[in-house]
């Protein structure tokens, strides 16, 4: 090898076979088989370039590595060759193995399809001969499920037969008892049997059970009367005359013990009762809850309550008056109450002892209740039409409910009279005849002498509100409108009525607007200001409403409503859900823009009048006053008087005439606007000189001030730019002359605002206490 420095003086000849060995060692690097595509060529020549590049580079003293370089590429070639040469010699083989494979599984797949050939074509001559035994199979299962479908009807009869005729012993042994144990059963079977398509089955079943139960019905019932009779049931009298039935002294507990036992065995046939008798239902259009029938021994002993109160008010009795329909809440009532120490003490504890749930003093309610909703029913068409008489109906339907429920304990989840009320026809009727009620009873409110006169006028502590007799009757009604509807079952209907509420509170409304509009030219009078304090009222009354249980209740329900029917935006349906708004708002919202600009017009009404009194005082020569050293005693302006006398008198007048909370914003309206009077028309608009300044500071400190300090602890709080301007026109001449360089040189804001601060001034900007300063005359001459 050459050294480095001699590779400058090999010859041409030395050159061509190096480049000659390169070509052929990079051929061997890439491979012996020759690239047919143009593409392919030029790829191999750039990676024959780049590698070269690589490796020797621009150095030409690089070329001394190419003997190695050489060698490695020739190494490579024999490598690939070899692995070629081993692949080539193994791929046939493989091939040969997979294709021996192959054939094998072919051989074994066609010897499979044989077998199977072979065995389907033995199952087909099997089926083929086992045909007539499966045919012959078939009929005779059919058969068998004919017969045992038969065996199992007659196992039926013959269990029903079964227990009829140990029913049939039981009487004839008079073992009623267990006959009406047996009953139960032979009920209990035709319940099993409802699903049956046996229809000669269903009707033999309940023929018999019908047979039993009407000869066992009879029986005991004959014998509960009787003791029933000896009781002296039912107590018709007042309730002292139920001793008779609660204290027999001789036969008393024989008497008794015949009670429970027969009671119990009439409370065993109920289940074939009510298989055999739909209980009596009124047209779906009343919409009653779904009840079962009252339980048997019940119905036996209301059947004489039933039959006395048939025959006194249907019919041509004279007691049953269609304009007279508390005669017969009445009568309802009175048996209820006459009978429940009896169903308490005597009829309860059997029931109890029985494992019944039933409530016997709730469930002889449910009894009588229904005969009033039969009465109601029939009633109500022939009197639609008569508003005095339906209302008068209306009125002692919801005062007998009042006493069933709060007296007698009936549950709302039991048909009752609300229900009747409810049909559509009556119900409409109820609230035109109701709205119609209301407005008379708020015209002749309205028109009375002491309509703006407060009931409680001369009792201080229950007067706080000084409502007027009006808006308290007008309330009043709202509420008696509430607890007349609160109980009825719909919440739809609740809603309706609702709607009747604020419909009559936007009409009072309108009549307090027209009837303040007669008196906008006497706003600071009484009945203007009465007025006032009742839209104040019934503003306040109903927000308190809003948060009732019952009202939040009717919200959700108005939600339900709104959601069903997309009549809110989303916005308004979830202020209603998460009860940021009530069903109130619209009508709160309209009263308290009525009591705002009806006290808007009550403090512009005194406001001009004290500008009125303001004039002199407005124009005092505040230049020329003389200073506080030079008065013995600092006194009031003369001008101020008026200003303060009219203040004062208005003040007291609104005070009397109006509730606090009305008063209390009275006076802050007032006060804001006088404040910003004072200091622009009065304080703005003159020059002060060292006497002028602390006369203003005593007017208003020790006389304005002071008139609202009966309201609030600190009214110079109330005053914001009179007191800091007082302040700014009483500072000291150093003080002064200080503030003012602080605020000339003041570049940024902040140590202007430091500076303010400390001497006590927060409301006013810097540009205001510059323009104060410079209305200060008694500034020294400086020859500036």
């Amino acid at each position: 090898m050459l050294p480095a420095g001699e590779c400058f003086h090999e010859t041409g000849d030395e050159k061509k076979t190096i480049q000659e060995k390169s070509h052929m060692n990079m051929a061997a690097l890439v491979g012996s088989d020759q690239v047919s595509e143009s593409t392919d060529k030029d790829d191999l020549s750039l990676y024959v370039s780049a590698f070269i590049e690589k490796e020797v580079g621009n150095d030409l003293q690089s070329l001394k590595k190419l003997d190695k370089l050489i060698e490695q590429m020739t190494e490579s070639k024999m490598q690939l060759e070899e692995q070629v040469l081993t692949i080539s010699s193994e791929i046939p083989k493989r091939i040969q193995s997979a294709l021996k494979n192959a054939d094998e599984s072919k051989q074994s797949l066609n010897r499979l399809l044989e077998q199977e050939a072979t065995l389907s074509s033995s199952i087909s001559s099997h089926l083929q001969a086992a045909q007539p035994w499966m045919d012959d199979l078939r009929t005779m299962i059919t058969q068998i499920e004919e017969i045992e479908r038969h065996l199992a009807y007659l196992k039926w009869i013959s269990q029903i037969e079964e227990l009829s005729d140990n029913i049939q012993q039981y009487l004839m042994t008079n073992n009623v008892p267990e006959a009406a144990s047996t009953l139960v059963s032979m009920a209990e079977l035709d319940r099993k049997l409802q699903d049956s398509s046996c229809t000669h089955l269903l009707g033999f079943v309940r023929a018999t059970v019908k047979f039993w139960h009407k000869i066992l019905k009879d029986k005991l019932t004959s014998d509960f009367e009787e003791i029933l009779a000896q009781l002296h049931w039912p107590f018709i009298g007042p309730p002292h005359s139920q001793a008779v039935g609660l204290s027999r002294p001789a036969t008393a507990p024989e008497t008794y013990t015949n009670l429970e036992t027969l009671f119990c065995q009439l409370l065993k046939l109920h289940t074939s009762d009510e298989l055999l008798n739909e209980p009596k239902q009124l047209p779906e259009k009343y919409s009653l809850p779904a009840a079962s029938s009252v339980i048997l021994p019940i119905q036996v002993m209301l059947t004489p309550l039933q039959k006395r109160f048939r025959y006194h008010f249907r019919g041509n009795r004279q007691t049953n008056v269609i304009s007279k329909p508390e005669w017969y809440l009445a009568q309802v009532l009175m048996w209820i109450a006459n009978h429940t120490e009896f169903l308490d003490e005597k009829i309860q504890p059997i029931l109890d002892k029985a494992g019944s749930l039933v409530n016997a003093r709730l469930e002889f309610s449910r009894g009588l209740v229904m005969l009033v909703l039969e009465k109601l029913g029939a009633d109500i068409p022939c009197l639609l039409y008569d508003d005095n008489l339906f209302c008068h109906l209306v009125d002692e339907v919801l005062l007998f409910e009042r006493e069933l429920h709060s007296a007698h304990g009936y549950p709302g989840t039991f048909a009752n009279c609300m229900h009747i009320l409810s049909e559509e026809t009556c119900f409409q009727r109820w609230l035109t005849v109701e709205r119609k009620f209301a407005l008379q009873k708020m015209d002749s409110m309205l028109s009375s002498e002491a309509a703006w006169v407060s009931q409680y006028k001369d009792i201080t502590d229950v007067d706080e509100m000084k409502v007027p007799d009006c808006a308290e009757t007008f309330m009043t009604l709202l509420l008696v409108i509430t607890d007349r509807y609160k109980n009825l079952p719909s919440a739809s209907r609740k809603l309706q009525f609702l709607e009747l509420q604020k419909d009559l509170v936007d009409d009072f409304r309108i009549r307090l607007t027209q009837v303040m509009k007669e008196e906008t030219r006497a706003s600071l009078g009484f009945r203007y200001c009465a007025i006032l304090n009742a839209v104040n009222y019934i503003s306040t009354v109903l927000a308190d409403w809003a948060d009732n249980v019952f009202f939040l209740q009717l919200q959700q329900a108005a939600l339900e409503v709104f959601a069903e029917n997309n009549t809110l935006s989303k916005l308004q349906l979830g202020q209603l859900a998460s009860m940021e708004s009530s069903v109130f708002d619209d009508m709160i919202n309209l009263l308290e823009r009525l009591k705002h600009d009806m006290l808007t017009r009550q403090v512009g009404h005194v406001f001009r009048e004290v500008k009125d009194a303001a004039k002199l005082y407005k124009k005092d020569r505040w230049l020329s006053l003389p200073s506080q050293s030079e008065q013995a005693v600092m006194s009031l302006s003369s001008s101020a008087c008026p200003l303060l006398l009219t203040l004062r008198d208005r003040l007291l007048q609104l005070e009397q005439q109006l509730c606090f909370s009305l008063f209390k914003v009275f006076w802050q309206m007032l006060v804001e606007k006088l404040d910003v009077y004072i200091y622009q028309e009065i304080i703005l608009a003159n020059h002060f000189n060292e006497g002028g300044a602390a006369q203003l500071q005593f007017d208003m400190a020790r006389n304005l001030f002071p008139l609202f300090s009966h309201y609030c602890k600190r009214p110079e709080n109330y005053f914001k730019h009179v007191k800091e301007a007082c302040i700014v026109l009483n500072l000291n001449i150093g003080s002064a002359l200080l503030l003012k360089d602080v605020l000339q040189s003041a570049s940024e804001q902040p140590p202007a605002t430091a500076a303010l601060n400390e001497i006590g001034i927060y409301k006013l900007a810097q540009q205001d206490v510059e323009i104060l300063l410079n209305l200060r005359t008694n500034w020294p001459n400086t020859g500036k």
